[in-house]
């Protein structure tokens, strides 16, 4: 461990290298910038001693929900995307694993007999904008059928766990390019030589998903928990949890605007047309900072400083990071008061860059919260040898030229006083 500052160090063993980052639910379904497990379970069992209700403000697909029940807490999240709620809410559901292979044999008769072209059934094709731009006709058949046997299912948390290996099936076997988070199509050449299997990536789904309940299941058999993910916005208001009543929160807010650092709802948006949500491509507009507004100051010479000098180089990209700074001081307020005293508020942070410029989101974090009763216990420095997020971007908006984005997180403990 190596000391770089007054209660901030470089903490190595924090970096987690070479750990299965996808062991019981985890293993359900990728998204970007997603927090890994190690590091929430060691900030639960390290601040949250005794705790009772965990609640993660930003709680993307549930990570620091399923490793609080892990360790038999209940657990409180909230986010603004509904394929991230979905999710989180799959991965935190004991089902019976009896009645989910019933329904698994249904589907893996049905996918084998039309692998063979045999009892086809009619189809009804969904209707949402740029279909035929992202998706072949054939998977459109092919992603319709799936959809129409889920819809049929009466189940609900099953039903919910068809839909999570779907959503994925959906992007892998899209037009876009998979290694990227926000939607960049393939090349003509590339599209020619795609012939995604289906039917073949959903049973891999869903086997590989159901390994890691049946994990999960054995893991909290005998603790009497539950997680409760929400949709509130915690900029305006924490409409759900009463004030005082959370024992720890433990979470990995958004690095940025959605638009322009980790684009959640880009990646999210052929799924979520899918699954029939309503203007799913509007999602990134109403994550924190996703409407820009006019640089005021903050009266914290932190962050006004570094907001008048991107000012100076573009004033749009300052208000972006203004926007920004903005919802996420107000959610920081709000969460602030759902803390009991002396329990520990666990948020892991990215410094990205802008024009070129560090925004230290870390002392920004720290600062926001000692305005509203905090103390700082500790910042830990560690490397992101895993987390998949974009390394490289282009802070200068010129083509062409690029730059590293973040190579390392910093894990804010912060003390209600």
């Amino acid at each position: 461990m190596q000391v770089v500052a007054e209660k901030k160090c470089i903490d190595n063993s924090w970096d987690f290298r070479n750990e299965n980052t996808k062991t019981y639910t985890h293993c359900f379904h990728n998204y970007p910038a997603m927090m890994i497990p190690q590091i929430a379970e060691r900030l639960i069992i390290t601040f949250g001693n005794n705790a009772k209700m965990l609640f993660d403000p930003y709680c993307g697909t549930g990570t620091s929900l399923v490793e609080a029940n892990l360790k038999g807490i209940n657990a409180i999240g909230t986010d603004l995307n509904p394929l991230a709620r979905l999710i989180a809410k799959t991965k935190t559901t004991r089902i019976d694993i009896q009645i989910l292979d019933l329904y698994l044999k249904e589907f893996n008769d049905i996918a084998f007999s039309l692998n063979f072209g045999i009892n086809k059934p009619n189809i009804i094709l969904p209707n949402f904008n740029n279909i035929d731009f992202w998706f072949s006709k054939t998977v459109q058949e092919n992603l319709a059928i799936i959809k129409q046997f889920i819809d049929k299912i009466t189940n609900e948390e099953i039903k919910n766990f068809f839909y999570v290996a779907f959503s994925e099936t959906v992007r892998e076997c899209s037009y876009t390019k998979n290694s990227e988070f926000k939607l960049f199509r393939m090349s003509e050449k590339q599209r020619q030589n795609f012939k995604p299997n289906v039917f073949a990536i959903m049973l891999n789904k869903l086997s590989r998903n159901k390994k890691g309940l049946i994990e999960f299941n054995k893991a909290i058999n005998n603790k009497n928990v539950k997680s409760i993910v929400k949709d509130f916005n915690s900029v305006y208001s924490i409409e759900y949890i009463e004030e005082k009543s959370i024992d720890i929160i433990v979470t990995s807010p958004p690095y940025g605007d959605s638009r322009t650092t980790v684009a959640y709802g880009q990646f999210s948006r052929l799924a979520n047309q899918w699954l029939g949500i309503e203007e799913a491509n509007k999602i990134d507009n109403q994550l924190m900072g996703g409407k820009r507004m006019k640089i005021e100051k903050f009266d914290i010479d932190t962050i006004d400083n570094i907001i008048t000098e991107i000012n100076k180089l573009d004033q749009k990209r300052a208000e972006e990071v203004f926007s920004f700074y903005f919802d996420y001081y107000h959610s920081i307020k709000n969460v602030s008061k759902t803390l009991k005293k002396n329990s520990f508020a666990c948020y892991v942070v990215g410094n990205r860059k802008v024009k070129g410029l560090t925004l230290p989101t870390d002392e920004i974090t720290k600062l926001f919260f000692e305005e509203n009763g905090f103390k700082h216990v500790n910042t830990i420095i560690r490397n992101i040898p895993n987390k998949r997020m974009p390394r490289i971007n282009s802070p200068t908006n010129q083509i062409g030229k690029t730059d590293n984005t973040m190579n390392n997180e910093y894990i804010v403990i912060m003390k209600k006083i």
